[in-house]
């Protein structure tokens, strides 16, 4: 098992304070991995402009460092902004790291006039040649994210220890939405891109749980040959390209997501409303549903948030908050430790058909059921 956090609040805060929360749900995970995603940015030392990309990720040594500026000098990035840790100490776990980098960037003149489909596809692709070119040095080069007002972090260690290190709590970096997962290795080796949150154009996931329908799931995402179905060093990754193909390539809504990983069963069709499209939806993604337990929690590039559970619900979340401030968490004593002032009798837990959103106003809880309608304007 994992342990999963994530806030959200109408004004910036410091990622420090979700790592507290994890630090809380210490017991879940083992230290092989911590990963934070952190969404709408505010830096201490820069006017931040969000519609500048924001690449993440680390560099283990000077001459990874170098290619990776000739690399976005060649491709015509004009970097703006360049952040500097206040580092405590130059290493983690006993292993040096030359550079964490997170770096503002002006896209290069050329996409100027360009459409958000074409921008959009050009970070992909920016990120996809930085992070093989880092495989192909022996993986002197991380890249995690490159997307404007994203920022992701990932590090062998404890929550806390990590934040320490980089120096979190010193209000250097600041967001409104802050994931942050603490990894129990089971499967698969220590590896950097196995640390939740996965992010793809601007999609973000991170689950606790096992997919033991990977394998099928994963060679089906491959077999579409999209730019970005790659890695799957977890088998976590696929929530977020499934999450990302329903919304990009269906071009279908939120809501969809949860009918495509656990559809509802054929009697459970026949009464649905929308019964016939959706038994159509099933059959041509078949092989895109999940066999849990999971728990997966999730947000978009317009900071909505959102928290599913698969049919066995053997993986616990909760949420809870107020107006202006939401948290999600494994247990409890997560969203306690960050938002002790809500009303705790509030709090929701899902169950199997449930998804829960937070939208981007942050004004309250939308709760939808797999049993409802959903806009069927938004599924042409």
């Amino acid at each position: 098992m994992c342990r999963l956090a994530l806030k959200t609040a109408r004004e910036p805060f410091s990622p420090y304070d979700v790592l507290t929360a994890m630090e809380a749900m210490q017991e879940g995970y083992d230290g092989s991995g911590l990963g934070l995603l952190l969404r709408g940015m505010e830096f201490e030392d820069f006017r931040y402009n969000p519609k500048f990309p924001i690449l993440s990720g680390i560099a283990e040594s000077e001459k990874a460092w170098r290619r990776l500026d000739s690399f976005m000098e060649e491709r015509g990035y004009e970097l703006k902004y360049d952040h500097k840790f206040h580092m405590k100490r130059a290493h983690m776990n006993g292993k040096d790291r030359y550079r964490y980098f997170v770096r503002a960037y002006r896209m290069p003149d050329r996409f100027a006039d360009a459409d958000q489909d074409a921008r959009e596809t050009e970070l992909l692709k920016t990120r996809l040649a930085l992070r093989r070119d880092g495989e192909e040095h022996g993986g002197d080069l991380s890249v995690f994210s490159f997307w404007p007002d994203v920022t992701m972090i990932k590090e062998v260690g404890w929550p806390l220890q990590v934040g320490n290190t980089l120096s979190l709590h010193d209000g250097q970096i600041k967001a409104r939405v802050c994931m942050a997962q603490g990894r129990q290795n089971t499967n698969y080796g220590i590896n950097l891109y196995a640390c939740h949150p996965f992010f793809i154009q601007g999609i973000a996931t991170m689950t606790n749980g096992e997919n033991t329908a990977f394998v099928p799931i994963r060679d089906w995402l491959i077999g579409r040959n999209l730019p970005g179905y790659i890695g799957y060093q977890s088998d976590s990754e696929v929530f977020t390209h499934i999450l990302h193909y329903t919304l990009k390539h269906l071009k279908l809504p939120l809501q969809i997501y949860k009918h495509i990983i656990t559809p509802l069963n054929a009697a459970e069709l026949d009464k649905h409303p929308q019964g016939d499209f959706l038994k159509g939806l099933r059959d041509a993604c078949r092989r895109l549903i999940i066999d849990g337990p999971n728990a997966v929690i999730g947000t978009l590039p317009d900071e909505t948030c959102l928290l599913v559970m698969d049919h066995k619900k053997l993986r616990p979340a909760t949420v809870g908050g107020r107006e202006g401030v939401w948290a999600i968490a494994s247990e409890m004593c997560g969203v306690d430790a960050m938002i002790p002032d809500r009303d705790p009798a509030l709090d929701f837990q899902p169950m199997r058909e449930h998804t829960v959103i937070i939208p981007p106003q942050r004004k309250e809880l939308t709760v939808w059921s797999q049993y409802e309608q959903f806009p069927l304007s938004q599924a042409a």
